[in-house]
């Protein structure tokens, strides 16, 4: 049968064979390292000894509970009742019912007022409480409101994320979401208790991200070129990443001691180093951006060299970084606006105080963010280059092109 003009460019198997030789011989290392960090760091489990028995719970007999609200109003606030007695004064606020879940009468809770300042207790919220009944306390009320239980409304809004994701995304999308579920088992699983052991956050740190990409990114991209072309630039970003914070952790004088979590910590585990939990809280935090921005710019080489055959390798990494910039561009203004967003209550009391924004932005738990920001804002950059750079050098090492955007057979998945 005669060949068309327009029939996509053969490959030669030698150049696909030594490719694909290639991208192996620098990432089978790699992934067997990994694999030898993860069995010698593995948790062995002594750390319950640090555990918590329950939150709050300093005396006998006090326990955390659950309960549905009733209903709502002002009257006398349980804990001065009594008062009158000793000659003080009885006060009034709002009250909230509530029926336990372990059942029996319902009991009155005091809800904080600056928590319902935005929201009111609702006929059917529950609640989480602290009941002191069977302590011996001088507190006017046996019970003390501790947060709103919120699994509910969560467990739908993860429920309809996954929906939309696998209805949009098809088989890709499903198996991203299952990627994501193991990756984050893997780090309750084996992350966070070597960590609680004592174990180098940063070796932890880039032993857990390096094995969650490894997986992620084969599981829901397929065994094939582009993919091991993104997994070295996401490689590269995250050892970036991990360069910088270790840098910047010491320059800067980060403690990582801001926050409840971080005091209950050091007093209940002090083996943990704190600055060191903060550098590997930078490379979790930069996986998901770095995983981002590489598959995007792999693609975009592959969709390149597919449209333009006979583009040479300088015009490929120039017309790639083109597109690159402007994904840097928008992925640093998604990671600094959703670290803004998280912070305006901080940035708020700076605009009432006298310190101004600068002794803000530079104080405490806010600098450890705006540096998180800014280091794996770097990650990110020099990420995107570096990927573009391996991806063109695949590209032509096996011949890829075609007219028409033809898949070329060495970038075909194995799930196509």
């Amino acid at each position: 049968m005669g060949h068309h003009h327009d029939e996509p460019i053969l490959q030669d198997p030698q150049r696909r064979r030594r490719a694909s030789i290639i991208l192996w011989a620098l990432l089978a290392p790699i992934g067997a390292l990994a694999l030898v960090m993860v069995i010698v760091l593995w948790p062995q489990g002594n750390y319950d000894k640090f555990a918590l028995d329950s939150t709050m719970d300093t005396a006998g007999g006090a326990s955390m509970a659950t309960g549905t609200v009733m209903r709502s109003g002002t009257e006398v606030c349980p804990s001065s009742k009594g008062l009158e007695d000793v000659g003080g004064k009885t006060l009034d606020c709002n009250v909230t019912y509530v029926m336990p879940e372990s059942g029996g009468a319902e009991i009155q809770l005091e809800i904080p007022p600056e928590m319902l300042q935005s929201r009111d207790a609702r006929p059917g919220d529950s609640v989480r409480y602290l009941d002191l009944s069977k302590v011996d306390t001088t507190s006017g009320s046996p019970y003390v409101f501790v947060d709103f239980v919120r699994t509910l409304p969560m467990t739908l809004l993860a429920i309809v994320y996954g929906a939309v994701v696998v209805l949009v995304a098809g088989w890709r999308g499903t198996r991203a979401m299952i990627g994501l579920v193991g990756g984050i088992a893997f780090m309750i699983v084996f992350m966070v208790p070597a960590l609680i052991e004592g174990g180098n956050p940063v070796l932890v740190g880039m032993t857990g991200a390096t094995a969650i990409m490894f997986v992620a990114l084969y599981f829901a991209h397929g065994l094939n070129a582009k993919t091991s072309t993104a997994l070295l630039g996401t490689l590269f970003g995250l050892a970036v990443t991990a360069g910088m914070a270790m840098l910047m952790t010491d320059a800067a004088a980060l403690t990582g001691a801001n926050g409840e979590s971080s005091v209950t910590l050091a007093t209940v585990a002090p083996q943990i180093s704190l600055p060191g939990l903060l550098i590997c809280g930078v490379l979790v935090g930069g996986m998901g951006v770095l995983n981002d921005v590489t598959i995007t710019q792999s693609a975009t080489v592959w969709e390149l060299a597919e449209t333009s055959p006979k583009a040479s390798a300088k015009e490929l990494f120039f017309r790639g970084m083109r597109i690159g910039r402007d994904h840097i561009a928008s992925t640093v203004y998604t990671i600094a606006f959703a670290y803004a967003g998280a912070a305006l209550p901080i940035l708020a009391i700076a605009a009432m105080s006298n310190q101004g924004f600068g002794v803000t932005l530079s104080s405490g738990e806010m600098a450890e963010e705006v540096i998180r920001i800014l280091i794996g804002s770097i990650g990110l950059v020099l990420a995107i280059p570096v990927t573009t750079a391996i991806a063109v050098l695949v590209v032509k090492a096996t011949g890829t092109g075609g007219a028409h955007g033809k898949r070329a057979q060495f970038s075909e998945t194995i799930d196509a």
